[in-house]
């Protein structure tokens, strides 16, 4: 295409050369330069340069609207996702209006018994000893293991070819007791021994067996025997003694009337004495 058109445009410029005259009419450095701007070779370059310079408009064109073309794509593809997270949202907040279906699992009749036939006792209660002749406070706590009665005085001896073990209450002043057996000598057969383990070292305790009364449970409990005068309660009841039989309510104190026995208060009483007990007490045991 572009040759045909240099062609004709030579042939233009020579004719109008021709009837200007200039056959008879010498040539000036005008004409000369004229001349020089038609030759061929400079007509060629420049409509080389207009090629090129059209060539990257229409890429710089095609490059900005391709860019555009993607840019819209993207955003296409996020108006759909957008879409789809949309109804997902709309069926989740639709379920929010039903009423759920829970099904709630009956409790077993068997658990039920189990604890109607067991009794409730508060962190502290009364105990009483029959075979001793008289009650004390006791601390109930489901951490220790083996019950504890402070003792005093404690004197290990053989019976028949048994252990046995002589020993007294270990009270002080102001202990809640019958005073009658505060230095009574008490003697029992040695069940066991147990080991205990302390920041002053290891010793060995006895433990006896010995009756105790508590509201409706009157049976024997081991006890180990030390001195507690050091703590508040000279009595500690622990899981071998509540297992099976016992629950404990840690917000309740004293849910049992305190034993009656010869030379001692009347349980009426026992409210005054109840009144003296700290409201934290701490046991090491």
């Amino acid at each position: 295409m572009i040759m045909p058109i240099r062609r004709e445009l030579l042939a233009v410029s020579a004719g109008l050369l021709l009837l200007g005259g200039c056959a008879l009419q010498p040539q000036s450095d005008e004409d000369d330069r004229l001349g020089e701007l038609l030759t061929t070779s400079r007509f060629d370059n420049r409509i080389g340069e207009l090629e090129a310079t059209l060539a990257t408009s229409c890429q710089l064109q095609e490059t900005a609207r391709q860019g555009q073309q993607d840019r819209l794509d993207r955003v296409g593809a996020d108006v759909r996702e957008i879409g789809s997270l949309v109804r997902a949202l709309r069926a989740d907040v639709e379920t929010l209006h039903d009423e759920p279906n829970i099904d709630m699992p009956e409790c077993p009749s068997g658990d039920i018994d189990a604890l109607e036939n067991k009794t409730l006792l508060g962190r502290t209660e009364w105990v009483g000893f029959p075979n001793i002749g008289t009650y004390l406070k006791a601390r109930v706590d489901s951490g220790a293991n083996t019950a504890s009665l402070s003792t005093r005085e404690i004197t290990e001896f053989e019976r028949e070819g048994e252990d046995w073990v002589r020993f007294k209450l270990a009270l002080d002043e102001d202990a809640v007791a019958i005073n009658a057996v505060r230095d009574k000598w008490i003697e029992a057969e040695v069940v066991r021994r147990v080991r205990i383990i302390q920041a002053s070292g290891e010793e060995s305790r006895p433990v006896v067996s010995l009756l105790m009364e508590l509201g409706p449970i009157k049976q024997n409990v081991e006890f180990t025997l030390n001195n507690r005068t050091h703590l508040d309660y000279p009595v500690l009841l622990g899981r071998r003694f509540m297992m099976d039989i016992a629950l404990i309510d840690v917000a309740q104190a004293y849910l049992h009337e305190r034993p009656e026995y010869p030379g001692g208060e009347p349980a009426e009483m026992a409210a005054e004495d109840e009144a003296g007990d700290r409201v934290d007490n701490d046991e090491d045991e």
